[in-house]
């Protein structure tokens, strides 16, 4: 379901301010894009745009898409066409060279119709070149959360929420969508996070924090910190969150 501005629980403000190196560990993966003028490429779960604007600096048509009002706002603020749209949902057949996506997919938790929507809105040869959450990512932080939601109340597995595949799940699935894989891996990645986990929290873990009354939600994230502390802050306070990403690309046969 796409949010409304009003209970959009994504602010591009925060985003940008907090959370730059998913974008700027993103440019990993426009390489593997390979962007051509010319072409048109979708931005799946754009963010502020930082990466649909690379995309469109590099001579392509770029058009993002995002189920954050907010974040779709920021994009267009930036001058690039953007558009508010449910990934399970994609509503275009067969106008994109390419479909990207950086750091999005995890939060689209029924992988299957996104992949068949990915292969209608592609061109027969098109490319599609994502990173997500993998199996693993962020362990730490979701077992975390998982045990303070409960302390909580709150009976969750966080399925709900995030889905991180192994290479081989996610290779089946585009498989079956008419995918050749031609490249599937998890890549682990600690990332450092300077604002300490709270913030990160606040910032990347909105969906989580939002399942538990808005009341709740600073002492559910801060038990989470305090659980997640000893695995991820060493001795000077500085954090690291546990990062492992899936990283594919995949050419629609035909």
């Amino acid at each position: 379901m796409i949010p409304t501005a009003a209970d959009d629980p994504w602010n591009a403000a925060a985003y940008a301010a907090n959370a730059r190196f998913v974008s700027d560990h993103g440019r990993a993966v426009l390489e593997l894009l390979d962007p051509r003028p010319g072409e048109r490429i979708l931005d799946l779960g754009c963010g502020d745009g930082a990466l649909t604007a690379a995309i469109a600096e590099a001579g392509a048509e770029a058009l993002g898409a995002d189920g954050s009002p907010d974040m779709v706002a920021a994009t267009r603020a930036r001058g690039i066409p953007a558009e508010v749209v449910d990934g399970h949902e994609l509503p275009y057949a067969a106008e994109f060279d390419a479909v990207f996506s950086n750091a999005a997919l995890h939060w689209m938790t029924r992988p299957d119709a996104v992949i068949a929507g990915v292969a209608r809105a592609l061109r027969p040869g098109g490319r599609f070149v994502a990173e997500q959450g993998g199996q693993g990512n962020v362990a730490a932080i979701r077992t975390a959360l998982i045990a303070a939601l409960s302390e909580a109340g709150i009976e969750t597995d966080l399925t709900e929420i995030w889905s991180f595949p192994s290479p081989d799940e996610q290779a089946a699935r585009l498989e079956a969508a008419g995918f050749v894989v031609e490249r599937c891996e998890l890549i682990p990645r600690p990332t450092p996070v300077a604002a300490g986990l709270a913030v990160w929290t606040d910032t990347l873990a909105v969906p989580v924090l939002a399942l538990a009354p808005e009341g709740m939600r600073a002492k559910v994230r801060d038990r989470a910190v305090a659980l997640a502390s000893p695995a991820l802050v060493d001795g000077r306070g500085r954090a690291t969150a546990d990062y492992l990403r899936l990283r594919f690309r995949a050419r629609l046969a035909g």
